[in-house]
């Protein structure tokens, strides 16, 4: 059974903290895991956070601090001294070292670097510091186990070991050559079976999956995703092993790009949350419903140059909505899918391939929702035939329109190097809006002769 936080549970935190009972307070999250204490900081006001994380040892302490929110990660290092926040990343693996340096002001940076009193971690941690948060180089870790081809399985064991005090996990053992460059990998049960005495290049095996410093956080995620991989080895240009992935860093990437596909779907233009400010919270969002505002603005003037149709046949205007808002689904739907098949690299075949499934489903979707249409119009509102069929293959055409569109926008903008994800929004929703408006009533007088 997990461990669940209740209101009750930050309550009787709050009033440990008010009461300085610091003994009862260390007993109460001695056996809580680092995640959650996390989440226990994040209830708490600024000052409370703060008084827990001095409280606590710094080996957990550290933990909890790279687990927060980064809002909530500021305010806490707000509090804290330079030498102080260089204790706590002394505790952390170099990747969330890393992350949590480079959230500081370049003057801070300075000083916490120069509180770490392990030369070697302080160097990892600058060496990270080159590369973009974005690349593998950005993601990477430092710590990892590494062996010559040219040692035998005692020394290899020997030097284990060694390393291994300085990692966290061990998921895998690299091979490398005397140059440092990556050359297999060595599987523990050869390891565990072979004599002492035999050479490592004798044993390990030559394949291995690796990432480039500068390939993008996405490949990375996608390459441990299809070899099911808990660790990735890093590689620079030259094929020198320089660090390690792990699993939990690119679930994190997933999470993130998760949550940014699905705001800029829903028509935000950046990164936010609901406890932002007002101002933040109107910069992301205006942009789109400006874009939706002009949308709608051509839309009603599409209408203005179909005002035959409004005195001859006023039953068409009923069915507007209904008409913009079928291929707006439609498009979003269908790029939808299509954004979810580039995100997970699955999205095979020729495009020719494609564009006729794609007309296919869409005249069979067409078809079956204008017959419930036109047979719906006549029995209720009793329109006559001409307007059925004009309103049926107007619903149609719009839906395989809005399909086609909803379908090749997000593949010709990933072409192009623009998020995809960009297309599933008002972006889509809007221009198949205007489009289904003017596909109507231009098929409309084309019938109706207005």
């Amino acid at each position: 059974m997990s461990f669940e936080i209740t209101q009750e549970y930050i309550q009787k935190v709050q009033q440990l903290i008010a009461e300085q009972k610091n003994d009862t307070l260390l007993n109460l999250l001695e056996e809580v895991h680092y995640a959650d204490v996390a989440e226990i900081v994040e209830e708490l006001n600024p000052e409370e956070g703060l008084f827990l994380i001095k409280l606590l040892e710094s080996d957990k302490t550290s933990d909890v601090i790279a687990e927060l929110d980064e809002d909530d990660r500021e305010k806490i290092l707000k509090g804290l001294s330079s030498k102080e926040i260089a204790e706590e990343i002394e505790e952390l693996d170099t990747d969330d070292a890393t992350d949590i340096i480079a959230e500081l002001s370049e003057e801070q940076k300075k000083e916490v670097i120069s509180h770490i009193e392990d030369e070697e971690h302080a160097k990892d941690i600058l060496d990270l510091l080159r590369y973009d948060e974005d690349t593998a180089g950005g993601l990477m870790a430092k710590e990892l186990v590494k062996v010559n081809e040219n040692w035998n399985i005692l020394t290899c064991i020997k030097e284990m070991r060694k390393q291994a005090e300085e990692v966290t996990r061990v998921h895998s053992i690299y091979v490398v050559d005397d140059a440092d460059v990556l050359i297999g990998r060595l599987s523990l049960k050869d390891l565990l079976t072979s004599s002492t005495k035999t050479a490592i290049k004798d044993v390990y095996i030559r394949k291995v999956d690796a990432v480039n410093v500068s390939d993008d956080t996405e490949d990375v995620a996608k390459v441990m995703q299809k070899y099911d991989l808990e660790a990735i080895p890093v590689v620079d240009d030259l094929g020198h092993l320089v660090g390690r992935i792990t699993i939990d860093d690119i679930v994190d990437v997933i999470k993130e790009e998760a949550e940014k596909d699905y705001q800029m779907a829903a028509g935000i233009s950046q990164d936010v949350e609901a406890d932002d400010t007002i101002w933040e919270l109107t910069k992301a969002r205006l942009p789109w419903l400006i874009l939706a505002l002009f949308g709608g603005f051509i839309s009603v003037s599409i209408l203005g140059g179909f005002q035959g149709a409004m005195n001859n046949y006023p039953v068409l205007f009923f069915f507007t909505p209904l008409i913009a808002a079928m291929a707006g689904n439609v498009g979003v739907q269908s790029s939808a899918i299509i954004v979810q098949g580039l995100a997970n690299d699955n999205l095979k075949g020729s495009y020719w391939n494609r564009l006729l499934k794609e007309v296919s489903q869409s005249l069979l979707n067409g078809f079956i929702l204008a017959a419930l249409l036109m047979s719906a119009g006549m029995f209720f509102l009793g329109f006559n035939l001409k307007v059925g069929i004009t309103v049926a293959i107007s619903l149609i055409s719009v839906i395989i329109i809005a399909s086609i569109i909803g379908t090749f926008v997000p593949i010709i903008l990933d072409k192009r190097g623009i998020d995809p994800a960009l297309a599933t929004g008002p972006f889509i929703t809007t221009s198949n809006d205007i489009l289904g408006i003017l596909i109507y009533f231009s098929i409309a007088k084309l019938i109706l002769g207005f």
